[in-house]
C-alpha cells in the first residue's frame, strides 16, 4: 500500500498569506516589525511556538496571560481573512493528484499544524476527499517534528517508507524526512536542500513521475 500526505497551507490553498497578514498585525502590536524572511521560518510551525519565535526575535517577554491573548487575536484575524475561501483557491496540481490518488487506490491524507484544517478543507470542497486528516488539534509537536506524519502513516495504517509527503516548509521537509518518508517540496521560490524532490508547484508534477516510482 502507498500513500499520500499532504500539508495545507501553501500546498493545497495559499493562505500562508494570511498566516503572514496577522502575525504582522500582532508583531506590530508587541513592538516587532516582522520581516517576510522570519514569516518563511514560521510556516509548518503551530501558532504558539510561532508566537515565541516573535518574541525572541524581537527581545520581548510576555507572560502566559498576554500569550494566550495574543495567541486568540491571531487566529481571529486569520479566520477573518480565510472566510471566504472557496474552491477557486485551490492551488494548481492539487485536483489532479486527488483524482490519480483516488484512481489508483492511493489513500490521501492531511498533515497540518493548522487547527482551522477542518474548517478550511470543507470550504474549499474537498474535505471528503481526505481520508484521515492530522492537525494541530490531534498532535503536542510541531514540525520539524515527524509526529503529525507518524500520527497519519499509523491511522491509515501504511509503512511510513511507503509515503509520499507533499510540503512547501524546511520544517516540514524535515518533519517528513524524519519520518523516513518521501519528500517532495514543492516551492516556486527556491528548493529545499534536503528534500528527496524539489518542483515549483503540484502543477508540475507529471503523472509519470509517481509510475516511476511504483505508484500504480
Amino acid at each position: 500500500m502507498k500513500a499520500f500526505i499532504f500539508d495545507l497551507d501553501g500546498v493545497i490553498v495559499d493562505t500562508a498569506k494570511y498566516h503572514f497578514k496577522s502575525w504582522k498585525i500582532i508583531a506590530k502590536k508587541i513592538g516587532f516589525k516582522l520581516s517576510k524572511t522570519q514569516n518563511e521560518l514560521l510556516k509548518g510551525v503551530s501558532r504558539e511556538e510561532s508566537l515565541n519565535k516573535v518574541l525572541n526575535w524581537g527581545g520581548i517577554s510576555i507572560d502566559r496571560l498576554e500569550k494566550n491573548k495574543y495567541l486568540e487575536e491571531k487566529n481571529e484575524l486569520y479566520k477573518g481573512f480565510i472566510n471566504n475561501l472557496n474552491h477557486m483557491d485551490i492551488l494548481p496540481g492539487v485536483n489532479k493528484l486527488i483524482n490519480f490518488a483516488r484512481n489508483n487506490n492511493i489513500p490521501i491524507a492531511l498533515g497540518s499544524a493548522s487547527k482551522n484544517a477542518h474548517r478550511i478543507l470543507e470550504k474549499l470542497g474537498i474535505k471528503n476527499k481526505f481520508k484521515v486528516i492530522i492537525d494541530g488539534n490531534l498532535t503536542s509537536k510541531s514540525k520539524p517534528h515527524p509526529e503529525v506524519f507518524l500520527r497519519g502513516a499509523e491511522i491509515l495504517g501504511i509503512n511510513p517508507k511507503n509515503i509520499i509527503v507533499f510540503e512547501d516548509s524546511i520544517a516540514g521537509i524535515e518533519a517528513a524526512n524524519k519520518a523516513k518518508m518521501i519528500s517532495i517540496a514543492v516551492c516556486a521560490k527556491r528548493k529545499i536542500k534536503n528534500a528527496t524532490f524539489n518542483f515549483n508547484s503540484l502543477d508540475d508534477i507529471s503523472l509519470e513521475f509517481f509510475e516511476k516510482l511504483e505508484f500504480k
